[in-house]
This record gives structure tokens, C-alpha cells and sequence, in this order.
């Protein structure tokens, strides 16, 4: 590209960075792209790193050496998540999104990509250091929720499906118990979809008594893939631990309270903060 000023320089390679989290980046890599001097591209990460921690975007690592570079790992500070949460908290207070069997309406906000980001930003935050090679959900409502998530942890989505498409080859289907319901039902991943001895960080919408989840993390036996964590964006905090399935896990938000009666809702922020 032509040399650009200092200035358009800073905002190109700020932008540069914000669109490859997690990749390692050299000097050298930089200094031909801006045709510019390594001691100048190292003065400018410094103010991009130096602005990157002060407003809470992230965090800008540097790794010495001959292979050596820069890395952006994004970041949330806590203090602006809980915020984001809480106003998120008062949206699904309100009382016409209470569903049959205390379950709540989150859809539209599922469908909000702004809205999308920010919670996406905070389990790339959650789990930024679990050295994860895949994300997995299961269909449909905890799609957006992993591909957020994955933008800002620069990684590949895989879907489990409830029905098998023959688009997707062979699979690996396996039964499971709803924790919920204590039904039998079935989900199945694509062979190809996932590398056997994969890390990988399940994300799903809603966890009540962990039963699909817990379907998930039995399908990835198969594969001999690792659980590096587990993010859930709303759990319900009416199932006793005896009840619950899974206990290892990361949520943004607790449903603590449900009275069909009066349509009382409560929300809170979960364990993550």
C-alpha cells in the first residue's frame, strides 16, 4: 500500500489489528506494509497498546525474538460488561417474554448484532486464555451467540444439528436426556466438521438444567475432542445443584426468579462477575 502519514498510519494499523485478534503479527510484516522504519511501527503500537488498555478494548502482547510480533488479544473490563449486562437484565424483566415452563423470549435480542458483539466480546474475554482450536452450539437460537464470540476469538463455528442433513456426509448422532424435560432426543455432528483431539469452548443461549449441554459434551467423546470451557448466556437459577447437570461453566446472566402468577420477572448478572 503507499506510505500513508503517521496519523492514517495509526488509524490503518488500528483497524489492521482489530480485524485479526489472536493472530501474531511481526514487525517486520508491518514495517513493509507501511513501507515505514521497525523503531517507527514499535513507537506506534506502543500509543495503540497504551489506548487499547486505557478504554478497556483489549490487550496488545508483544513476543520477542526472530519470530516474534505483536498479538491483540480482545478484552472486556468488568466494570463496562456489568453495565452492559444489567441493561440487558431490565430487557428480560419484562413480563410479556415469559414463556410456558418459565423459559423467556430472548429472540429479537439474539437478533441484535450490536447487542451480539458486546456479549460475544465477553466470553472472548472469559476465555481468552484456554487455548481453544473450535467453537460448537447447537442449533438455532445459539448461533449468532457463537459466531460472535468467535470474531473476537478468531475461530472456526461448528454446529450440532437435532436432525441430520444429508448435505453434511456422515455423522456422529448420539441420545440424550433433557434436563428440562427428561425427554430422550437426539443431536449428531458432520465427521468433517471436528478434528479429533479439538479444544473446544461450547456456547449456548439458555441452560436450565444443563441436560444439552451435557448432550454436547457426551458427543465430543466421540470425536476425542477436549471441553476447554463452556459459556452460557442466561442460566436459570431455579434448578437445585443436585438437579443441574453441568457446574463448570460461565454465564452473563442468572434467571432468578419466575412467578407465573404475577409474571415477576428477575434476572441478575451471573457468575461471570
Amino acid at each position: 500500500m503507499k506510505k500513508l502519514k503517521r496519523s492514517a498510519r495509526l488509524v490503518e494499523m488500528t483497524q489492521y489489528l482489530l480485524a485479526r485478534p489472536h493472530t501474531l503479527i511481526s514487525l517486520t510484516a508491518f514495517a513493509e506494509r507501511y513501507q515505514s522504519a521497525k523503531s517507527s511501527i514499535s513507537e506506534d503500537l506502543a500509543i495503540i497498546k497504551e489506548v487499547f488498555e486505557d478504554e478497556g478494548i483489549g490487550e496488545l502482547n508483544t513476543l520477542a525474538g526472530a519470530a516474534g510480533g505483536v498479538r491483540f488479544v480482545p478484552k472486556c473490563r468488568k466494570d463496562q460488561a456489568l453495565e452492559k449486562i444489567i441493561s440487558i437484565c431490565r430487557e428480560l424483566e419484562q413480563p410479556d417474554r415469559l414463556l410456558p415452563g418459565g423459559y423467556l423470549y430472548m429472540t429479537d435480542l439474539l437478533g441484535q448484532p450490536a447487542m451480539m458483539q458486546e456479549v460475544g466480546r465477553m466470553f472472548a474475554s472469559a476465555f481468552s486464555d484456554r487455548n481453544i482450536d473450535v467453537i460448537m452450539t447447537v442449533e438455532t437460537k445459539g448461533i449468532p451467540l457463537a459466531h460472535a464470540t468467535a470474531q473476537y476469538l478468531n475461530l472456526p463455528v461448528v454446529i450440532v444439528r437435532r436432525d441430520h442433513k444429508v448435505t453434511e456426509g456422515s455423522a456422529v448422532s448420539i441420545n440424550y436426556v433433557s434436563g428440562s424435560t427428561k425427554r430422550i432426543q437426539t443431536m449428531s455432528l458432520a465427521r468433517r466438521a471436528l478434528k479429533e483431539a479439538s479444544r473446544v469452548l461450547i456456547i449456548d443461549d439458555f441452560m436450565k438444567a444443563g441436560g444439552t449441554i451435557q448432550g454436547m459434551v457426551d458427543l465430543l467423546h466421540e470425536f476425542r475432542a477436549v471441553v476447554a470451557g463452556v459459556g452460557v448466556f442466561v442460566e436459570s437459577g431455579e434448578v437445585d445443584n443436585e438437579e443441574r447437570l453441568l457446574h463448570d461453566y460461565v454465564s452473563l446472566a442468572r434467571l432468578t426468579e419466575v412467578d407465573l402468577k404475577s409474571r415477576q420477572i428477575n434476572v441478575q448478572p451471573g457468575n461471570f462477575f
